[in-house]
């Protein structure tokens, strides 16, 4: 390993959970007359789940409590943790390099449920560091989420390696010039629909 820090997304990358996401965005977004396509849902990766609500009620002219749509999300989220497994290609990873060089979490899950994931897949106290949506004002595709996860770490960020799922999430790594590997090249997620 020729880094000196491995940065990691979390949904979709550490742990398996964008199936269970969805369907916690069907069930929300159902309810406020909000059509999210899973195609669409794929396509804003990375993004918190306040600018994804902020962005699909403007599409259709929908006044909405966007906090608490977000955290109502979220909690349906919650409900099925159990349902969520690790990305045993990626945990691996962060097995072998525990304790050998700094590794931190840069995701745009709010912290709370970042938390509860990782220890859903007993990632919990693996990470020097993590950066979760309300530790930085922009977030992916721009770089901060992954500059202020370097930072924490105290690495120059082109001295990282990230791991991402998500085009928003590469593109904010590379941003930050970081070597950026996509999971995707070796992982497909699960599809709710056909």
């Amino acid at each position: 390993m020729n880094f000196a820090a491995l940065i990691f997304d979390c949904d979709g990358t550490l742990a398996d959970t964008m199936p269970a996401h969805y369907i916690a965005w069907q069930r929300t977004m159902d309810k406020y007359g909000i059509e999210f396509s899973e195609d669409r849902f794929y396509s804003m990766g990375g993004k918190p789940s306040d600018k994804i609500i902020e962005i699909l009620s403007a599409e259709q002219g929908l006044q909405l409590n966007v906090p608490a749509v977000a955290k109502e999300k979220e909690q349906f989220f919650i409900d099925n943790l159990d349902s969520i497994e690790p990305i045993h290609a990626v945990t691996e990873i962060v097995h072998e390099y525990h304790g050998k060089i700094p590794m931190a979490v840069a995701t745009g899950a709010m912290r709370w449920v970042m938390d509860l994931t990782l220890q859903q897949i007993g990632l919990d106290g693996m990470f020097d560091a993590s950066v979760a949506s309300e530790d930085t004002e922009l977030h992916k595709p721009h770089p901060d989420v992954f500059l202020e996860a370097a930072r924490r770490l105290n690495v120059d960020p082109t001295k990282c390696r990230a791991y991402e799922d998500a085009v928003f999430g590469v593109e904010s790594a590379e941003r930050a010039g970081m070597d950026v590997v996509d999971i995707t090249t070796f992982f497909t997620p699960r599809r709710i629909t056909p």
